[in-house]
């Protein structure tokens, strides 16, 4: 199992110092992945929890690319309707290139219908937008002379270069929890990405995956991979409705074997906690006592 840890771009650590270090950390010791995370404003009403600091995520992730070597580097995930699609069609091929072909593209049709609304963006339809937009952008990552005809855009034979280094294109990891992201990355991605699902629903939601691909004549499903907050505690966490992700560096052990277990092949850990310091730590105890397990 691959694992990954969210860059701090929002919340209370976030500062361009913690970003290249939580980066450069992660290449020291041993993750596989850094990500970032998107919301463009944040409304009263997510304060709580996502604080007023967000630093937009392409950006951070193209600053990452410079300050790393090794890993790579993820959205997780950009909302396709907050955007343009050709804006970001351009703007992932050239952290593709810059970062020698290390890109992996999270993409998420989005939930938090007040941000739309602030956008401009119809959120009711988002997901229309969502499956256009990323037929543009897998159109313009792969034809030579590119041409698309939609509901939301038009173009024909135009000139877009660099293509991404990553052959056909960069992976696309579909985001979200329900089976209309499933049906989503049964069409688009090379993987299912949902935020924290307990063991129990992914196992069925993974079997629903796998029919599905069947009745499409998908060749193999899409990979299960996975973001999860990591709460770690000295003390074991006892109650029967524990979140996993919480508890012990054995319970998280154990949780994330778990995981594997089902198929998930990669996790992004997400340490939401107040300080930089406290991520330092938290990758530092993952790295030397659970991520040899997992492995």
């Amino acid at each position: 199992m691959k694992l990954g840890v969210c860059l701090p771009n929002y919340r209370s650590p976030a500062s361009p110092q913690a970003i290249a270090e939580v980066a450069q950390r992660a290449e020291v010791l041993g993750f596989d992945s850094v990500w970032t995370t998107d919301h463009l404003v944040v409304p009263e009403a997510y304060l709580d929890r996502f604080g007023p600091v967000f630093y937009e995520p392409l950006t951070v992730l193209a600053y990452a690319a410079g300050v790393t070597r090794r890993v790579s580097l993820g959205t997780t995930a950009i909302i396709l309707s907050y955007r343009n699609p050709i804006v970001v069609a351009k703007t992932l091929e050239t952290i593709d290139q810059l970062s020698g072909g290390r890109l992996i593209f999270g993409a998420a049709s989005g939930w938090a219908e007040i941000e739309f609304r602030i956008l401009g963006v119809p959120f009711d339809e988002r997901g229309a937008r969502s499956d256009e937009y990323l037929d543009i952008i897998k159109t313009l990552w792969t034809q030579e002379k590119p041409s698309f005809k939609g509901r939301f855009f038009s173009f024909s034979e135009v000139h877009f270069l660099p293509k991404p280094v990553q052959k056909p294109h960069p992976p696309i990891w579909i985001g979200g929890r329900s089976h209309r992201a499933i049906r989503r990355a049964v069409e688009h991605g090379a993987a299912w990405h949902p935020t924290y699902t307990p063991p129990e629903q992914l196992r069925a939601d993974i079997a629903y995956m796998h029919g599905l691909s069947a009745r499409k004549g998908r060749a193999a499903p899409p990979d299960v991979t996975l973001r999860l907050s990591i709460r770690l505690t000295a003390q074991p966490v006892l109650n029967g409705g524990r979140i996993h992700g919480t508890g012990t560096v054995q319970q998280i052990v154990e949780d994330l074997q778990t995981y594997q277990a089902l198929g998930v092949s990669h996790i992004v850990l997400d340490f939401p906690v107040e300080t930089a310091g406290e991520i330092y730590r938290g990758m530092e105890t993952v790295a030397k006592e659970v991520m040899p397990k997992v492995r």
